[in-house]
């Protein structure tokens, strides 16, 4: 039983190196637009083509990412998407004019689209494994990553503004983490579905039309639930402190402090999600999770004032914390095809999101536009109604209970369990 808990722990933080070396690499070079806007001078205009270009690049990425996965298997796409992350670096610090940069984020959108599939069917593979929750402590590494790029940008900024220092410095971090994540990579990404959904291909089939085949209707619900949770995610992180300077006129000093506290209660629930996820189920939590946000946001805005907004903003952090990882885990049970569609209408409500809100605001106000995000939290909940969850030792979801032990393991070998490895 050591040795089962030793596997699971190098698993995991193998995985988690996955997790901390996308949020770094995105964080790292998104810190130094101020340098890039300079250096090519840029417009405002030009600079936020510059991120929508990336952002595209990740939402159209589905089909190649599809194809990948089902060629290369989630760890060798998740090496090869890591090393082109890399070389991004380089890329934005010799680029000679705005096209070429461009060309280069687009680039980056893509590998971003690889990465975030793979390192996602790997944290779902773990937790098919050795039947544990684990898929919200590996966001929450994302989120350390992008706090690790960001004390390291300000650290080299302390001493040179060069950004091919800085990325150089930053290139060595990305090489130690996949380094890291490479000695302890799952081998076999398949979950029980795939393997299941193999053993069924190789019986005698009747022959189908070829064409395009259409998402399940458990997949659109899951493709609609990541929309509007990355559309509440992506929309709090750019309009919240906006919303404390016009609305609630808070002092200057004041306004940084609503992303803090949403980034803040994201991060601390997504290191204790994992256990609410076994206790109480996926479904559950994600229902539950993103109507408190909702509610929460909406109550804050009916009430005004500082502490209310705060209070409102720390309940969207708290309330969407699982969401995101509770879906790639249900999206991953379907398949790498559903994975993948999922992960582009994430990318698709992070990009997209923002932009909505901004409209809305434009047209009437601020106060309808954080209100449409609150909707956008109890959408979700609503989508969650119509998901199958699956369930590692929760009360949620039954379906998944007694599951085939996992390919690669003997006969005779009993597939490894939450208990077990309590037990060890």
């Amino acid at each position: 039983m050591l040795r089962l808990r030793d596997d699971y722990r190098r698993a995991q933080l193998a995985i988690a190196g996955l997790f901390c070396f996308l949020g770094f690499q995105y964080a790292t070079w998104v810190s130094r637009l101020p340098a890039l806007k300079s250096r090519l001078d840029l417009s405002e205009a030009e600079l936020g083509l510059l991120l929508m270009v990336c952002g595209v690049g990740a939402a159209v990425s589905f089909p190649l990412v599809a194809a990948l996965m089902k060629r290369l298997g989630s760890r060798l796409l998740a090496t090869l998407s890591a090393i082109c992350l890399g070389l991004v670096l380089l890329g934005l610090t010799v680029a000679p004019n705005y096209p070429v940069t461009l060309a280069v984020a687009c680039f980056d959108g893509i590998a971003v689209g690889c990465l975030n599939v793979a390192m996602n069917a790997q944290g779902a593979a773990l937790e098919v494994r050795y039947r544990r929750t684990a898929m919200s402590r590996l966001h929450a590494t994302f989120s350390a990553g992008s706090l690790l790029a960001a004390l390291l940008a300000s650290g080299v900024n302390a001493f040179t503004t060069t950004l091919s220092v800085h990325f150089a410095l930053a290139a060595v971090v990305l090489l130690l983490l996949l380094g890291l994540a490479r000695t302890g990579m799952l081998t076999d990404d398949r979950t029980a579905e795939d393997a299941a959904r193999e053993t069924t291909e190789q019986q005698p089939q009747p022959k189908k039309k070829r064409g395009l085949t259409l998402p399940s209707r458990v997949t659109v619900w899951m493709g609609l639930a990541m929309v509007f949770g990355t559309v509440t995610e992506g929309a709090m992180n750019d309009w919240s402190a906006l919303y404390l300077k016009d609305v609630v006129n808070a002092a200057p000093e004041l306004a940084p402090l609503g992303i803090a506290v949403v980034s803040v209660m994201m991060v601390a629930a997504r290191i204790f999600a994992d256990g609410w996820r076994t206790r109480f189920g996926d479904g559950r939590i994600v229902r539950i999770g993103s109507l408190l946000a909702g509610v929460g946001l909406a109550l804050a805005l009916l009430a005004g004032g500082v502490v209310p907004t705060l209070l409102g903003f720390a309940c969207v952090g708290l309330g969407v914390a699982a969401v995101t990882p509770c879906i790639y885990v249900a999206a991953a049970r379907q398949g790498s095809d559903a994975l993948a569609l999922v992960a582009a209408t994430g990318t698709t409500g992070l990009l997209a999101g923002p932009a909505v809100i901004g409209f809305i605001a434009d047209s009437s106000s601020l106060v309808w536009g954080m209100a449409a995000v609150a909707a956008s939290a109890a959408v979700v909940s609503l989508c969650a109604t119509r998901i199958t969850w699956p369930a590692l030792g929760g009360k949620d979801g039954a379906r998944h209970d007694a599951e085939p032990a996992p390919t690669g393991t003997a006969p005779n070998e009993a597939a490894p369990n939450e208990a077990a490895l309590r037990e060890a």
